[in-house]
């Protein structure tokens, strides 16, 4: 599964202006928790799932919130979490500006708390038997409208041809998955100029 969900772009994109900057913040720390965290959208919001649903993130007309699954079985010693009286779903309170959020360290320690809780509830796991490795996967086709595109770009068509097989198909994905022709050019120009500078396609969010 992917690590990123488009989305959860679209639905940031869709937030209020005062949430937007808390929402790509908290989506940032989750993915600086654990790179194995996917994204999915759950009751039209944003959650995180590491064996399961582990954390969630919400935009309203004047707050934005986060919250844990199974908060009340957290450990809380800076006590940021409301659980409300032993909810499953526990949120960090009401966020209307990035400095609401808790510190980066603590925040990320508490995503990180989640994350071995969901180990211990599946249990302890045999030692593995030493895997082979399986050979890379291969990157898609180039489609041709891209093809022709970055011949006309060489910086872009030399860091294309150095990204890995999943940095390459997560950009063809993008383009593939537009809805208009329109949209498919909006994200050509903005993706070829992020490939001509080095750029994953996922690079704001993991440069954090």
């Amino acid at each position: 599964m992917e690590q990123y969900d488009n989305r959860v772009d679209a639905y940031i994109e869709k937030a209020a202006d005062f949430a937007k900057p808390i929402l790509k913040h908290l989506r940032q720390l989750v993915h600086r928790a654990s790179p194995e965290i996917t994204e999915t959208m759950k009751w039209s919001a944003p959650f995180f799932e590491y064996n399961g649903v582990l954390c969630f993130m919400m935009a309203f007309k004047q707050h934005a919130g986060f919250g844990f699954w199974k908060a009340d079985q957290l450990p809380d010693p800076h006590g940021i979490l409301h659980t409300e009286g032993g909810e499953s779903a526990g949120s960090i309170g009401k966020l209307t500006t990035v400095a609401d959020i808790p510190e980066d360290d603590i925040l990320i320690w508490y995503i990180r708390q989640a994350i071995a809780q969901k180990g211990a509830l599946k249990g302890a796991k045999p030692a593995a038997k030493k895997a082979v490795a399986k050979p890379a996967a291969a990157a898609p086709d180039t489609p041709d409208y891209l093809a022709e595109l970055l011949d006309k770009n060489h910086g872009a068509k030399t860091y294309f041809e150095k990204f890995s097989p999943s940095q390459k198909k997560e950009y063809i994905t993008w383009f593939e998955d537009a809805k208009s022709e329109a949209t498919r050019e909006k994200r050509l120009k903005e993706g070829l100029e992020w490939i001509s500078e080095g750029k994953t396609r996922h690079w704001k969010y993991k440069n954090c």
